[in-house]
């Protein structure tokens, strides 16, 4: 029986721990391919930007003990998945998809932000089963490739890798995006969570004007806990500290009756 292929893949950059800690969770089970861009992307969403005369350039790779096929690319994480599964996977898609692990967690409304996210959405958009993976961290930490304890989400990277390797995800499942608090331990209990509907992080301007220049300010995270829905994932890994399940679908279409908004639009 031929092993299952696995992309894993980042917004991190190539060099980042989080990527290393992802695959040596899941290279047990498969063919590893690892493809990320050459250098930090956080931020770029589901953008399909880079250098257009990048190509996927080999790296040497080793992961847990085996020379690992991996490239590197100069554009965005999306595009870098695009890119590959277009080229390398041309033939034979991967069985698999792992974006992360991220530093900093991917919640709310910001996720629509996150290159995490917007990678495991485009290989999504092929048919190919995603995880997106974060850990909560610090700030400070974000752009960054500082020291951190991948144990717990490495270990729910590897027990969710190996479900969606062997089952078959219910229709509209096409990404798990997955959130580790940042005192998660491996036993620490999971939750299935729906978005919240409010943004997580925020940036804060002190008396901005017009010359205000856009790297001017702080990130902060300002949430009103009384004001989040319990079943949410930042409710969930904010206040909770519990390991956050969400499931995402491509079909991004507002559920409304249609009957109703008919009834505004032809008023």
């Amino acid at each position: 029986m031929c092993k299952p292929t696995i992309l894993v893949t980042n917004d991190d950059g190539i060099h980042s721990p989080g990527l290393k800690a992802a695959a040596e969770a899941v290279q047990p089970m498969g063919k590893l391919i690892i493809a990320a861009p050459r250098r930090q992307q956080t931020g770029m969403g589901r953008s399909l930007t880079g250098n257009r005369d990048a190509r996927l350039e080999p790296v040497d790779y080793q992961v847990n003990g085996y020379s690992i096929t991996a490239f590197h690319c100069e554009c965005s994480p999306a595009l870098v998945v695009r890119h590959s599964l277009k080229t390398i996977f041309a033939d034979n898609m991967p069985d698999l998809l792992i974006s992360g692990i991220n530093y900093g967690e991917n919640l709310g409304f910001n996720i629509t932000c996150s290159g995490t996210v917007g990678a495991a959405l485009e290989a999504a958009s092929f048919g190919i089963p995603a995880i997106a993976i974060s850990k909560q961290t610090e700030i400070e930490s974000h752009y960054s490739h500082n020291l951190q304890d991948w144990s717990a989400a490495s270990s729910f990277l590897a027990h969710f890798s190996r479900l969606m390797l062997t089952k078959r995800m219910p229709q509209d499942v096409d990404v798990l995006k997955i959130d580790i608090p940042m005192d998660a331990t491996p036993n620490t209990p999971w939750k299935l969570t729906k978005l919240a509907r409010v943004p997580y992080f925020s940036r804060v301007l002190d008396a901005p004007t017009a010359d205000t220049k856009i790297g001017d300010g702080r990130t902060e995270i300002r949430i009103d806990p009384d004001k989040l829905e319990k079943d949410t994932d930042i409710h969930t890994v904010a206040v909770d500290n519990l390991v956050s399940i969400t499931p995402l679908s491509t079909d991004i279409s507002s559920r409304v009756r249609f009957s109703e908004l008919l009834a505004v639009l032809d008023s």
